[in-house]
């Protein structure tokens, strides 16, 4: 359950902020129009990121490469929205039109800022719906406490960041035009830069741009550095706390009578505290970097891989190697150099063994260890019934042909190599 809500909701805090801000921004500003439009660019990111999920999860029309091509689309759009809402505004109050045209021309920008958050909630959604389908693949049954305990952590941390979007919004009506402006601009520029390089990224990997030492550098260097985009990002939203908090003990807003002063000092109060809601949310997101991310994600030491040869033709494993009960992992190195492992261990209760390779059709060479007595699936921590270790079925181990003999666990040779292309980044020397 932790894991995913870490992964969920690290994924989607980048996002969320953004949404947050330039839903604010657009109902401070454009009034009806803006949360209108707002609205309706989120509904459409959302649901285009839904049906590209559906895609990659369920057909094989949506490749890595594919997904490449449609994500520098999306950068492209993102840019030119934000580029065109940027020029607008700045058109928009240079130019002297009247006010009737000023209300008429406010749909353009609200057009512009609706597009470019459309266009990121597009390319940051369809990877945190695919843990919607990576869960039911896994698990095969809605029936289990993997499942529950999995979905629980998934919905907590898509709830969490709603609460982010609604309460960042609301702190961005609050603040004054400027701010918000500046804020929500901010805010469009670092996704934006992230964009950019990201877009950079795809092209230099698909040869449409020609390297450089220098863009090279500087593409790896925000690579490695993605995290710190989001950094910026909650930056902005603590700043919305702070100007907030400091707005609402300035405040000296004239007032006729006690009511109306009651009325003015109950706003503030509301309003300190959703911009506490606000930084609630960000020390919580911090703490989910620095205390959960490394709880959920810590190394796991696995068993050592037992090196066996194959004598005659067979590979064989002595009972009294495996007689105690618990998970050993075993890796024979085949005539091309790849290291294909399997695993042995005796089923409780029983003088029968659980054998099969290191690895599983669904999570691939990632492997299994042993906690607790269990045996668990190091990627996506699904426990294995021992005793079903040995047939088809869900995370289970993939089943290889053994026989027994003279007190021994013997593999075919021919079977493991079989199994290289399991195995295809084991290659040895």
């Amino acid at each position: 359950m932790l894991k995913y809500f870490v992964d969920t909701a690290e994924g989607l805090l980048g996002i969320s902020l953004l949404t947050g801000m330039i839903l604010g921004y657009m109902a401070l500003r454009y009034g009806t129009k803006g949360k209108t439009g707002g609205a309706a660019a989120a509904a459409a990111g959302i649901i285009a990121a839904f049906v590209m999920a559906h895609m990659k999860n369920t057909t094989n029309k949506i490749n890595n490469i594919v997904t490449a091509q449609w994500n520098l689309r999306i950068f492209r759009c993102y840019v030119i929205a934000a580029a065109a809402f940027f020029l607008l505004i700045l058109l928009i109050k240079v130019i002297p039109f009247g006010d009737t045209v000023k209300k008429r021309l406010d749909i353009l920008p609200v057009a512009a800022l609706g597009f470019t958050g459309a266009s990121a909630l597009f390319y940051a959604l369809p990877d945190i719906i695919s843990y919607v389908y990576e869960i039911y693949m896994v698990e095969k049954t809605v029936f289990s406490t993997d499942f529950l305990l999995k979905t629980i952590g998934f919905i907590l941390a898509v709830i969490f960041m709603l609460v982010l979007v609604l309460v960042l919004k609301s702190s961005i009506e609050r603040l004054g035009r400027g701010t918000a402006l500046f804020i929500a601009s901010l805010a469009v520029l670092v996704y934006g830069f992230r964009c950019v390089m990201a877009g950079l990224r795809i092209m230099l990997s698909q040869r449409l741009i020609r390297s450089t030492p220098g863009l090279f550098k500087a593409i790896t260097f925000v690579y490695n550095h993605d995290r710190w985009i989001v950094y910026a990002l909650m930056i902005l939203a603590v700043t919305v706390f702070a100007v907030l908090w400091i707005m609402s003990f300035r405040q000296n807003e004239p007032y006729s009578n006690p009511a109306e002063h009651r009325k003015i000092r109950f706003k503030w109060r509301v309003t300190r505290r959703r911009a506490t809601a606000v930084l609630c949310c960000i020390v919580l997101a911090v703490v989910n970097y620095t205390v959960f991310d490394p709880l959920a994600n810590k190394v796991i030491e696995l068993s050592p891989v037992e090196d066996v040869q194959a004598a005659d033709g067979n590979v064989r494993v002595p009972f009294e190697m495996v007689e105690d009960g618990h998970l050993h992992r075993f890796g024979y190195t085949t005539p091309s150099g790849i290291k294909v492992r399997f695993i042995v261990i005796k089923k409780p209760n029983s003088s029968s063994y659980g054998v099969g390779l290191d690895a599983c059709d669904i999570c691939g060479e990632t492997g299994y260890f042993e906690r607790d007595g269990q045996v668990v699936c190091k990627l996506c921590d699904v426990v294995m019934n021992i005793n079903t270790i040995g047939f088809k079925g869900g995370c289970n181990p993939i089943v290889i042909d053994y026989s027994i003999e003279n007190g021994a666990i013997v593999i075919p040779a021919t079977v493991l190599v079989e199994h290289e292309n399991t195995f295809k980044n084991n290659r040895m020397g």
